[in-house]
């Protein structure tokens, strides 16, 4: 990855701050969008040749703008973007009221979109990389995931499109949907027990992913020329519990 400079949105923390540091490990550059300043101060230590730290909201087009720019005028170049972050509420989908939706399609779906038409022009110049996030909640159905489910399907579809009418600019899009023990999954684990044990049956690798080891690799794949022959794909990291056919 030492020729790459990469876009991480909610890049300090979780899977986002795995991946942030796994490609900061491994040579890349990195700018890491967040709203947790403290978060993003202390990654931003721990490697400070590699990662430059941008605060803000994700579902502000400006802020798209400036983390682009500066990638540019710090790194000199944009080869990739990850759309990690997304934030949502779990309730019955009769119980999700519209500020649940608009959190979920504003951090979520919006948020993909204003970066990954923020990146364009520069990704376009360097043949670069998108790497988007889907959900397994969103393609079982799990329950209390409306909003979540909708909005990461949303996206799914955004980056097919993505996928064909950007081959031409040398881009690609893929998305990845990953199972890993974060610290949300930790308090939903607390608080859905019951749903946390029923996932973790069904994977068969028997565990769930490891965000630096299991979660991260595959999206540094994503985003090399090692997979410069796919686009539009969804790749599952989530130990074998969703098939795709």
């Amino acid at each position: 990855m030492k020729n790459q400079v990469i876009i991480v949105t909610g890049g300090a923390a979780g899977i986002g701050g795995a991946i942030t540091a796994e490609l900061a490990k491994n040579g890349a550059r990195v700018v890491a969008v967040d709203l947790n300043d403290e978060a993003g101060q202390a990654i931003t230590k721990a490697h400070p040749d590699h990662i430059a730290f941008l605060k803000g909201d994700i579902s502000d087009k400006q802020v798209a703008r400036d983390a682009v720019a500066l990638a540019v005028s710090k790194f000199g170049k944009l080869t990739g973007l990850v759309n990690n972050a997304h934030a949502s509420r779990q309730k019955p989908l009769l119980d999700q009221t519209p500020e649940d939706w608009a959190l979920s399609f504003d951090t979520g779906f919006w948020g993909t979109l204003n970066f990954m038409q923020a990146a364009h022009p520069e990704l376009a110049k360097n043949s670069g990389a998108i790497v988007n996030f889907g959900s397994g909640a969103a393609l079982y159905g799990q329950p209390n995931q409306a909003s979540y489910a909708a909005a990461k399907e949303a996206i799914r579809g955004l980056s097919r499109v993505a996928a064909n009418e950007w081959a031409k600019d040398g881009i690609r899009v893929n998305i990845v949907s990953p199972l890993a023990l974060t610290e949300g999954v930790i308090q939903w684990k607390e608080s859905h027990r019951a749903q946390y044990d029923e996932v973790a049956a069904k994977v068969p690798l028997g565990r769930f992913g490891d965000p630096h080891k299991d979660i991260a690799p595959i999206v540094m794949f994503l985003l090399s020329d090692a997979s410069q022959y796919m686009t539009g794909q969804t790749v599952m990291a989530d130990g074998g519990s969703v098939m795709l056919h």
